[in-house]
């Protein structure tokens, strides 16, 4: 196997290196390309989106806007082509991806170990439950025709045996996933928001998340205003730009009802799983 570079041997994209530039230069697209000093690995709708939209507002973020799938689908094209991906940099700003799905891809952890033993890990979270029907919803509006989330949730419905093999299940099983991270990384290397308090506490949760990935508290209060029609904060200004700015039409789908006997056969499945993760993470993220 050749050997993995290490991520901050960074290519510089102009003569000159790597030290740092005057602001003008930032405009005529000069900087570094980097690999990701921090990736958010998940969850699915767990609010990855509006936490990268919200992150991106800090002058000291440079993200990729759309999802590399590289440590799960693309991972044979080599860190040459990831790192190709990512925006160009400034000394002293942090380059960023997401993907939910890593969090439950086996082989994730070990190939972003690889890359850097130092990439900070982030996870957004939610009720499980209330995940499931999200992924159910989005799936539903792709195919219509799928069939109804209660005859997916069971193997047997008389028996009440769940289908645990259903990814919609699956993903919200987070003690059993985190497991696998953290045969590689520490669980301080980690951090979890709160997808519940990402929506009714946006500037405190990006608060942690500032400390966290070391950046200067600049994202607070005055940056949200709460969008009632939606359900959930928005920017008022957004990344390089003077609008306001909320989360797409695919964002905040209104959930089709479900039994409510299905739910609380789902909410009894996750409970053991969700006391462990709380354990684990030594957060009580007040789910049940």
């Amino acid at each position: 196997m050749p050997p993995v570079p290490d991520p901050q041997l960074a290519i510089p994209c102009s003569r000159g290196g790597n030290k740092a530039r005057p602001i003008s230069s930032f405009f005529n697209g000069s900087g570094t390309k980097r690999l990701p000093q921090a990736i958010i690995i998940g969850v699915k709708k767990g609010g990855t989106r509006a936490l990268l939209e919200f992150l991106r507002v800090h002058p000291d973020v440079r993200a990729v806007g759309a999802e590399p799938h590289f440590f799960d689908r693309n991972y044979e094209r080599g860190l040459a082509w990831y790192r190709d991906l990512m925006p160009k940099t400034l000394e002293g700003q942090i380059t960023m991806e997401k993907t939910p799905s890593y969090f439950v891809t086996k082989e994730a952890p070990a190939r972003i170990s690889s890359m850097s033993k130092g990439t900070k890990l982030i996870v957004v979270v939610r009720d499980p439950v209330t995940r499931a029907i999200s992924d159910y919803t989005q799936t539903l509006s792709k195919k219509p025709d799928i069939p109804t989330f209660e005859s997916l949730t069971f193997k047997n419905r008389t028996t009440g045996l769940i289908d645990t093999s259903w990814s919609a299940i699956q993903i919200g099983i987070y003690a059993k996933h985190l497991e696998n991270w953290l045969l590689y990384f520490p669980i301080g290397q980690i951090l979890f928001v709160s997808g519940e308090r990402l929506i009714s506490d946006p500037a405190g949760e990006l608060g942690k998340v500032q400390d966290f990935l070391g950046l200067k508290r600049i994202i607070t209060d005055k940056h949200f205003y709460f969008n009632k029609t939606k359900g959930f904060p928005c920017l008022k200004k957004a990344e390089g730009s003077s609008k306001p700015h909320c989360l797409g039409k695919t964002k905040g789908r209104t959930h089709p009802d479900i039994d409510q006997e299905v739910v609380q056969r789902l909410r009894d499945f996750y409970r053991p799983f969700n006391m462990k993760f709380y354990q684990m993470t030594g957060q009580d993220f007040g789910w049940d």
